[in-house]
């Protein structure tokens, strides 16, 4: 920044520091008496440990009468009635640069190897507005992600925001993985929110890979952190997409997931006093979810085609959050956990699962081979138990005959092993071949 720049900043900057103390500590919400804040601020505890002053970093999400209500993005060790409280009067910020891409990150951008950030970052805020619905560009294009089924029969375009709907175990992270080594999009930034502390570096050297982490920023908040750590990994990762989106450049954002992010604001918002509503869920977490899956898609300069799994609850598709999110998203995938017990990988169930933009982005002759086949294997699967006793007899329906031909190379073309790398237009030839002829290979 210019001299010149820097002296005209001089007035607006705030040399006032404002302090308070802490009143008491119930679970993870710490109450304190002052300073004068807002909702979002970042402020600093500062406590003893072994007679050494360390500071512990929070943010203020209520108020309670005349005491403020902050939730801390570290344990709460060592801090006591009278601890003080420094105001920082802003919202948390980030580091971001190009510098960045292929390592690892937490919830506040420090890198999570332990090394230092480089010098000539940028300062991003992790609270943003969604782009103005009327500067969003249409979707007009498709993007290849490099699995078989989506790109033929659920054609996904460059913007769209999609859910991963599954239980746990069937597949989610290794689809999520197969997606980020083959996709053709110019930069992966990857959250995983919620993890086990043991599948964080699984997921990042055996789904993502080497050749996925040289192209990716990951962004990681483990179950055994604070939910507002949890939370704010969501929102720093968005904004990590948000910042190489508005350098014009083509994203590919994915969360693991949304549920956990719901989980977490549920549980800051019983602590603030929150009424709970829906199995438990208070009214925040609907309130927060929009504003958080909004702000991926289009913007006048460049885009963010995301993937956001949803951990539904006994495998219930309807369960609140479930239905919540898939109202909000472009399309669904749906992973059933019948599929993965038979050894269908990627586990999606083609019939329940939709991409709300595929009719606008493939051609007519691709729309007609999708159509096709999954007539077919509607009419299978609708047969499928009087298939298996044996009360079905050949001949009875044209229509069965056909889908019980063609039924196992359906299957067969919806398999696809993890280290296959297949495009887009392999994907829909071989689709367009199935239709016709009854043979993609």
């Amino acid at each position: 920044m210019k001299a010149s720049e820097l002296i005209t900043r001089i007035p607006s900057l705030n040399s006032l520091k404002r302090y308070g103390r802490v009143k008491r500590v119930v679970g993870l919400m710490i109450e304190s008496q002052g300073p004068d804040c807002s909702i979002g601020d970042v402020c600093w505890i500062q406590v003893v440990s072994n007679h050494k002053e360390r500071k512990i970093q929070a943010e203020v999400v209520g108020f309670k009468e005349e005491s403020v209500i902050l939730m801390p993005y570290s344990d709460i060790n060592d801090i006591s009635p009278g601890s003080i409280v420094e105001a920082s009067g802003r919202p948390l910020e980030i580091k971001m640069g190009n510098e960045l891409i292929g390592s690892v990150i937490d919830s506040l951008g420090q890198p999570m190897d332990g090394s230092i950030l480089p010098k000539g970052l940028a300062s991003i805020p992790t609270d943003q507005s969604p782009p103005n619905p009327l500067k969003r560009p249409p979707i007009d294009e498709s993007l290849e992600v490099g699995v078989r089924p989506i790109d033929s029969l659920l054609t996904v375009g460059k913007g769209q925001r999609i859910g991963i709907f599954a239980g746990s175990g069937v597949g989610k992270s290794t689809l999520l993985g197969m997606i980020a080594r083959n996709t053709n999009a110019d930069i992966n930034v990857i959250a995983l929110i919620g993890e086990r502390g043991r599948e964080v570096r699984e997921f990042i050297e055996r789904d993502l890979g080497p050749e996925g982490l040289k192209k990716s920023v990951v962004i990681c908040a483990t179950s055994d952190q604070p939910a507002l750590m949890r939370i704010k990994g969501a929102f720093t990762a968005t904004a990590v997409a948000e910042y190489f989106r508005d350098k014009g450049l083509n994203v590919m954002f994915m969360m693991d997931s949304v549920t956990r992010v719901a989980m977490a604001q549920r549980e800051v918002g019983l602590a603030v006093g929150e009424p709970p509503a829906t199995r438990g869920y208070t009214p925040s977490v609907f309130a927060i979810l929009p504003k958080l899956l909004e702000r991926t898609g289009t913007n006048e300069f460049g885009s963010i085609t995301a993937f956001y799994t949803v951990l539904v609850d006994g495998d219930d598709m309807n369960e609140p959050i479930a239905d919540t999110v898939r109202g909000i998203l472009d399309g669904h995938l749906v992973l059933d956990r019948d599929l993965a017990n038979k050894g269908q990988f990627p586990a999606i169930n083609i019939l329940k699962s939709v991409s709300r933009l595929m009719n606008h982005l493939a051609g007519q002759e691709h729309k007609e081979a999708a159509e096709r086949i999954r007539e077919l294997l509607s009419i299978y699967l609708n047969s499928e138990d009087l298939i298996n006793i044996g009360a079905y007899k050949k001949g009875s329906s044209k229509e069965i005959d056909e889908a019980i031909d063609y039924y196992p190379r359906i299957i067969s073309f919806l398999k696809q092993k993890t280290d296959d790398s297949i495009t887009k237009e392999q994907a829909i030839q071989s689709l367009i071949r199935l239709a016709r002829e009854g043979d993609w290979t």
